[in-house]
């Protein structure tokens, strides 16, 4: 096997993806699918954070809307998470992968809190780190929680694993002269309000130059193809 493209990785799977077909809860055969291939990149030599959303139990704007106070709907889809985490975790260890969850908001009998140099020395031991409760703060989202994470460990780029295989100048589903982009630069998706991630994390992205590659995880093998350089997806960077 050649060499990877990135030594140190932060994967951003979706809540919803998670889900499969159902579109809601868990479903194993996808996220078994997940787990062997980031067996796959760990036994590859890549170090590999993971932060998954919640929106397969629960969204805090979309779910809670104006029948919820903001934060308290935030709190609930950090438990979402922890959720996703957690059964993320258990797939990997199935496998024989070593794996620790470290979550934003102290859960101490289910997981390690989150500190920042722990995290670095479990993936230097080829742990897999999955990171949850996103930013630990409300009006946040999974995808900024992402960012901040992959810029406090030093990750080489974000891998976004989305329901879409890349990003497009409009909505596929429902625009057919919808453009796919194979790169573009932060500048143009803020300027384009483009939906790869909102526009807190892309800017937080942008200030730390990480790039973001986004592709779909309907297949799973897409992500060791990322690691190892292939052209999948959009990737999301500087200035062309």
């Amino acid at each position: 096997m050649s060499e990877p493209k990135y030594h140190r990785v932060l994967l951003k799977i979706s809540g919803e993806a998670l889900a499969g077909d159902a579109h809601r809860g868990l479903d194993f055969d996808v996220i078994g699918g997940v787990c062997d291939v980031v067996k796959k990149c760990v036994e590859a030599g890549v170090q590999i954070g993971i932060v998954v959303g919640g929106g397969n139990f629960w969204r805090g704007v979309k779910d809670g809307g104006d029948r919820m106070e903001r934060t308290r709907a935030d709190h609930m889809g950090m438990l979402a998470t922890c959720i996703n985490a957690l059964a993320v975790a258990d797939c990997l260890e199935q496998r024989g992968v070593e794996v620790r969850v470290q979550t934003a908001i102290a859960m101490n009998q289910i997981a390690e809190p989150y500190i920042r140099s722990k995290a670095i020395r479990h993936l230097e031991k080829n742990r897999v780190v999955i990171f949850g409760c996103g930013t630990g703060n409300p009006f946040f989202s999974t995808d900024t929680g992402a960012v901040l994470r992959a810029a406090e460990i030093n990750a080489d780029a974000i891998l976004l694993a989305k329901n879409i295989d890349g990003v497009y100048s409009a909505d596929p589903a429902k625009d057919p002269t919808a453009v796919k982009y194979d790169e573009i630069s932060y500048d143009e998706v803020l300027a384009k309000h483009l939906a790869v991630m909102d526009s807190t994390a892309t800017s937080l992205s942008m200030d730390n130059h990480i790039p973001v590659q986004v592709f779909a995880l309907k297949d799973p093998e897409n992500i060791l193809r990322v690691v190892m350089g292939e052209k999948i997806g959009t990737i999301v960077k500087e200035e062309l």
